[in-house]
């Protein structure tokens, strides 16, 4: 497994692809820009690499421009507690930088992503000097409020199939991921490991949600049809919705990766 010493080493100057692709740089006024463009590094980070570890202080502003990451804390007795997957788009830690803390929480790539980062004095910068770049942040500490207050309320439901669609529906948020799209390149064990179910379970669970025309299992991922009925609509019992044999879609998905 790599480690985080490893990924700040394989750090590097962002292509002009990479820069393109990082949301808020687009709200950005032409001197701030350039300012941010001259201190945004990426780093290549392998499956099992720390982009930033519990208790470490804060130095970065980090955000996903390929790839999957997972936020997760581990408790006194050992157990991991996994908050939310971060898919590419999404950018994280801004309430960490903004109060100068350690970090209260892992961030571990699931698989080969591009992560990049902004140092937290640039941050701090462009907060003091963008308008565009401050309402940015501000609609991102608004989502992640409603996201977390979600998040409690997923952690309590007993029903498998409605944390499945729930969790998805975070994954496909707009605003704090809009790098997803309409697909959402994820494995079934990937999958697992950020709803806290088996893999088994939660491909009984997005068959149910197949079979409902809520989402399309791809090849690599998921297609979301019916956002609205993700984030709060009923979903029918797994063994009720599944038709005999397994739709071929969710053979491929099964068998394909989702990074191919």
């Amino acid at each position: 497994m790599a480690s985080d010493t490893s990924l700040h080493q394989r750090r590097r100057t962002p292509t002009g692809a990479e820069l393109e692709a990082i949301p808020w740089m687009k709200v950005l006024e032409p001197q701030a820009w350039e300012r941010a463009a001259v201190c945004l590094t990426v780093g290549d980070a392998l499956p099992g690499d720390y982009v930033c570890r519990f208790g470490r202080p804060v130095t970065y502003w980090f955000g996903v421009i390929a790839g999957l990451l997972k936020m997760s804390t581990d408790n006194e007795d050992g157990q991991t507690m996994t908050f939310t997957g971060v898919p590419p788009g999404g950018w994280f830690g801004e309430g960490t930088v903004l109060k100068h803390e350690s970090y209260r929480y892992n961030i571990r790539a699931l698989r080969r992503s591009v992560v990049a980062g902004l140092p937290a004095d640039t941050f701090e910068w462009l907060l003091d000097h963008s308008i565009g770049f401050n309402r940015f942040v501000m609609n991102q500490l608004n989502e992640r409020l409603a996201q977390f207050i979600a998040a409690r309320e997923i952690d309590r439901m007993s029903n498998p199939d409605l944390r499945v669609a729930r969790n998805l529906a975070a994954l496909f948020n707009p605003v704090l991921y809009p790098g997803v799209g309409e697909v959402l390149r994820i494995t079934q064990q990937e999958l697992a490991y950020l709803v806290g179910l088996s893999r088994q379970r939660v491909n009984e669970a997005l068959a149910a949600l197949e079979v409902q025309g809520v989402i399309q299992v791809e090849y690599g991922g998921l297609r979301v049809l019916d956002l609205d009925a993700l984030r709060s609509g009923p979903v029918a019992p797994a063994k009720a919705a599944v038709p005999p044999g397994p739709p071929r879609s969710r053979r491929r998905w099964t068998a394909g990766r989702a990074d191919a």
